[in-house]
């Protein structure tokens, strides 16, 4: 919604007349998914030498009152994970929704990605963290968890700790934003073609609140 929200005052400020839109979420879009999968698959093919993996999936944590007032975030991720779960094989693979990089005094998003890694260390089981609200490499992902995150898990005795990559460009994630751009020249109100996705109580969608130019 910010990023929405400086687009239009910059476009606005530099006289930018060409219409444009904003392209919406996809939680359930099937190669998005599907990139996922086939980055998680060798990630826990590698883990179960290790004993019975434990997927987590890491997403950037909010302050609790932003979900409480209507933002879909949590939401987003929680579909996400359900399915990419789906296609790997169903939800009785053990899995955990978390979320890292909390910042203030504020209660954010739980459980944290850090309260799981030691969670994973009690329970002696492998981890395989997927970055699964980030789809690019930064210091998120190559600080918060291939170095602190990592030394937290050798500190906290996990057997085994993997980090699946961030979508980058996989070759399904490429299809996944093509097909929201054609999706969005087609529906210009909404780039899913079914029309909105996430329940009608989380109402601080920033698609819905930014106004096309």
């Amino acid at each position: 919604g910010s990023a929405f929200a400086e687009w239009n005052t910059q476009a606005k400020k530099q006289g930018l007349s060409a219409m444009h839109h904003p392209v919406c979420c996809y939680p359930f879009d099937a190669h998005f998914t599907d990139a996922h999968v086939q980055l998680i698959k060798p990630a826990l093919e590698e883990a179960v030498k290790y004993g019975t993996p434990r997927i987590l999936f890491s997403a950037h944590g909010l302050p609790q009152k932003l979900i409480r007032k209507g933002d879909p975030y949590q939401w987003q991720v929680e579909r996400a994970v359900q399915a990419i779960m789906r296609k790997l094989g169903g939800a009785a693979l053990d899995h955990v929704v978390c979320y890292q990089s909390k910042v203030g005094r504020l209660k954010w998003l739980s459980p944290s990605t850090e309260d799981e890694i030691v969670r994973a260390g009690d329970n002696q089981v492998p981890v395989v963290v997927v970055p699964i609200a980030f789809v690019s490499e930064h210091s998120e992902t190559r600080v918060e968890l291939d170095i602190e995150y990592k030394a937290l898990a050798e500190r906290s005795g996990v057997p085994h700790y993997a980090r699946v990559p961030a979508l980058g460009i996989h070759p399904e994630f490429i299809k996944s934003l093509a097909w929201l751009v054609e999706a969005t020249k087609l529906y210009p109100s909404c780039s899913n073609a079914l029309g909105r996705q996430c329940p009608k109580d989380l109402g601080k969608c920033g698609f819905r609140e930014w106004k096309v130019g």
